[in-house]
């Protein structure tokens, strides 16, 4: 491994430690919403043609695929494993499609199958998708995928708050408002559930007050998880 590999690796290792620590902690960064606005650029297939790096297993149609979140990755998209072998997992019932500029410091590669996104890999914006690199980042706002122990996309707040523990949400408006819940006993350190946007419409029902990061633990009735973003946070779940 040259040392342009090994130093763009330990600087997007970096990037995903710093948007966890956003999302968790309490100054939640920017994560999208589940469909890119329409003036973004037209999105173009990921280059170039994979190459697979280690054996992978034969593809699996969409509605077979495990559909679980949990701290190693959503669905069959693990953290660690390549594009390429995600490729190979998922066979030709999946298209990947870039979508760039996504999200504040990163790009994305979104995953489809049957019409429909299922997850995005993020990766550091202005650099081209690299098939052998390690996945270090996945969200997904579609409700197919959820945790353990049922929390995905479009599930209430107050559920979570039944397999998790009290919510407290906060957002930060120097990382563009997105708004995260973080619960009593989140399922991992690595998982944060994005909730709204405190430049539009928050989740949460904040004190009155100007200051750059608002925290609550009061929430509308009818706010729900909108996005999941999983992320690696550690060498060993980056490395081959």
């Amino acid at each position: 491994m040259n040392f342009r590999t090994v130093h763009f690796r330990t600087v997007q290792l970096a990037a995903m430690a710093l948007l966890m620590t956003g999302c968790n902690a309490p100054a939640p960064i920017a994560t999208p919403e589940p469909e890119p606005a329409a003036s973004s650029p037209t999105p173009t297939t990921a280059s170039p043609t994979p190459t697979a790096t280690s054996p992978a297993p034969s593809p699996t149609a969409a509605a077979e695929q495990p559909a679980v979140i949990s701290e190693t990755g959503i669905g069959a998209a693990q953290l660690g494993m390549t594009i390429a072998q995600l490729r190979q997992v998922l066979g030709t019932s999946a298209e990947f499609v870039v979508q760039a500029p996504f999200m504040v410091d990163f790009d994305a590669i979104a995953v489809r199958q049957n019409g429909q996104v299922q997850y995005y890999i993020l990766y550091l914006a202005g650099q081209p998708p690299n098939e052998n690199l390690p996945i270090q980042g996945l969200l997904t706002p579609n409700s197919r995928y959820k945790t353990a122990a049922g929390v995905g996309v479009g599930v209430s707040i107050a559920e979570a708050e039944s397999a998790y523990g009290k919510a407290t949400l906060s957002y930060n408006t120097e990382n563009e408002s997105r708004e995260y819940a973080r619960f009593e006993r989140q399922p991992a350190d690595n998982i944060s559930f994005a909730t709204g946007n405190g430049n539009q419409q928050t989740a949460g029902v904040y004190p009155a007050g100007n200051g750059i990061v608002r925290e609550t633990q009061e929430f509308r009735s009818d706010a729900v998880i909108q996005s999941i973003l999983v992320v690696c946070l550690a060498e060993d779940c980056a490395a081959q």
